[in-house]
């Protein structure tokens, strides 16, 4: 057993590569896909599609739903279509996203606001969720049609939920959990009904695929939240401590504000309410979260989820596949960007 933040973890020497070994020519030929289909006579469009393919996505959605249908015996050619459509879905709420948060860089590079605006950032949002529903639209799977625009419903209202709570202290572990699920955990459990879906599993294994998906994204999420507190400026292409720059407390601070005292409150509703955080006050934030032990509660949360995602994958008897499944949670865990 390894230890991180304090916990023993599962040993994992297995890079994200590794993992997806199995489906490397698929996910090529999805950003293959990708690329073709944000062709456009309008210029601007390919231009701004060929910067986002290439600042180092980690293709963690579409990978999920490859992998899935592989395991559930699927070898049609639907699979890299349906991965193609997340990835337009996840790009698109990317681009709004940091927008709305005013965020410079992603993944250490200008975010695609900063570089070509507001304006044309907005709608080229809008022409990626555009785009990938007529390609969902091209085969007639209206049942995974109807999860897919649930799922993007799911996570449109997750980020006005958020904005509901931005600059607010009194945001609880449910409220923020519930955002979680919505803005992430949604979509990567419909990523892997999806698989399941394909190859016409059953009921119970589209299921277990849909659970082991949904609490996969809650734990990849709460290792983002912890690595905006923990990680470095070169690992994170973006400043540490970033969510509260911008008004949100994750889970490490929710539970630092409801075992603090009275002053540390008052300190951490000052930050995000004003939406700055000089050095002094970063100083004291992340000494506060060492001394009361809050990152190691959140990791201890994400490490439950992650063994609970890989928990769901029993129904299935062991394959390759099955094990690139049960190894990624593991990654999620590792991962330091």
């Amino acid at each position: 057993m390894n230890q991180r933040f304090g916990l023993p973890v599962e040993n994992t020497s297995l890079a994200l590569s590794q993992i997806f070994e199995p489906i490397r020519e698929d996910l090529a030929r999805v950003d293959t896909e990708f690329a073709r289909h944000i062709q456009s006579q309008v210029e601007v469009i390919p231009k701004i599609g060929k910067y986002i393919q290439t600042s180092g996505g980690k293709r963690i959605r579409p990978a999920v739903l490859l992998m899935a249908a592989r395991l559930c015996g699927y070898t049609g050619d639907r699979s890299v279509l349906y991965a193609a459509v997340v990835e337009f879905i996840h790009t698109a709420t990317l681009v709004h996203d940091d927008i709305i948060d005013d965020s410079e860089l992603r993944r250490g590079r200008l975010a695609v606001h900063s570089q070509w605006g507001n304006d044309i950032t907005v709608l080229l949002g809008d022409y990626l969720y555009i785009k990938s529903m007529a390609l969902a639209l091209t085969h007639d799977e209206l049942a995974i049609i109807r999860l897919l625009c649930d799922v993007t419903l799911r996570m449109i209202e997750g980020e006005l939920y958020q904005l509901t709570k931005n600059g607010d202290p009194e945001v609880t572990e449910e409220e923020h959990f519930e955002i979680i699920r919505r803005k992430t955990a949604y979509l990567f459990g419909g990523c892997a009904r999806i698989g399941g879906m394909l190859a016409h599993e059953t009921e119970e294994r589209v299921e277990a695929l849909g659970q082991y998906g949904f609490k996969l994204g809650i734990a990849f999420q709460l290792v983002d939240d912890l690595l905006d507190l923990t990680g470095t400026v070169e690992s994170l292409g973006k400043p540490v401590g970033s969510d509260l720059r911008e008004g949100k407390i994750t889970l490490p601070v929710i539970a630092l504000m409801a075992r603090a005292d009275p002053s540390v409150r008052a300190l951490i509703t000052q930050v995000v309410r004003e939406r700055s955080l000089p050095a002094d006050r970063w100083g004291q934030i992340s000494g506060l979260l060492a001394q009361h032990k809050t990152i190691e509660y959140a990791y201890g949360c994400a490490v439950r989820y992650a063994t609970d995602a890989k928990r769901h994958l029993m129904v299935f008897p062991p394959s390759p596949e099955r094990d690139a499944l049960a190894a990624l949670p593991d990654y999620v865990l590792s991962r330091d960007r």
